[in-house]
């Protein structure tokens, strides 16, 4: 299993930011190559990933991926929800980063904060029957499985916080623990994918010649 190699401190969504992702599989891209029960997923997803990915690494920067409402999604996240995380937990060590990745360069994650030494944090804000339901389902929702445990598996942290923000919605958090079985999952997928991604480029630089 790779150990986490470095986190920088470059903005998200900065220039920095996107250029540290070329070529890594990524916490909030991993739904590509997984289900949410970690079974690797075939078919034209994981390949049209594939393939997205190669492109960013032969041209040597970022493809546009976000839309508005991840802009906005990002926008209450910054305004609202981590601020009112810190001010609710003022007693843990909640640190921003930009991107960490593992020593051997293939993996990465966009923690919305560090917590301590031992955990991280998500924060989605959902539209508000999202919200609503995670309320009352009180579990970690499936389309958010694998970027939290990818996250977990990037850090090597024991656990990581999920916190679903929606203004005029009590606030739903969730403390998920490290599953070694599922990092050992996700080890093999994306190394797999890598030896693919790999094995691409090199057809593509004989293409060129």
């Amino acid at each position: 299993m790779p150990k986490i190699h470095s986190a920088h401190e470059a903005p998200q969504g900065e220039i920095e930011w996107h250029r540290l992702r070329i070529g890594k599989v990524t916490a909030s891209e991993a739904s590509n190559l997984l289900t949410p029960e970690f079974k690797e997923k075939t078919g034209d997803t994981p390949r049209t990933f594939l393939y997205r990915k190669l492109a960013e690494r032969w041209q040597g920067h970022a493809l546009p991926g976000f839309t508005s409402w991840q802009t906005e999604q990002g926008n209450i996240k910054e305004e609202r929800a981590i601020p009112w995380f810190r001010l609710e937990f003022d007693s843990l060590n909640v640190r921003r980063v930009g991107f960490v990745e593992t020593d051997d360069g293939i993996a990465g994650c966009s923690p919305d904060a560090l917590i301590g030494e031992d955990s991280g944090l998500e924060v989605k804000c959902p539209e508000a029957p999202n919200q609503a339901r995670y309320l009352v389902e009180g579990k970690l929702p499936a389309d958010y499985r694998v970027q939290v445990h990818f996250s977990m598996y990037v850090t090597g942290r024991p656990r990581w916080m999920f916190l679903s923000y929606r203004p005029k919605f009590p606030a739903f958090i969730l403390q998920v623990e490290r599953d070694e079985e599922i990092c050992s999952k996700i080890h093999d997928v994306v190394t797999k994918f890598h030896a693919s991604l790999n094995a691409a480029f090199e057809t593509l630089t004989q293409k060129n010649q």
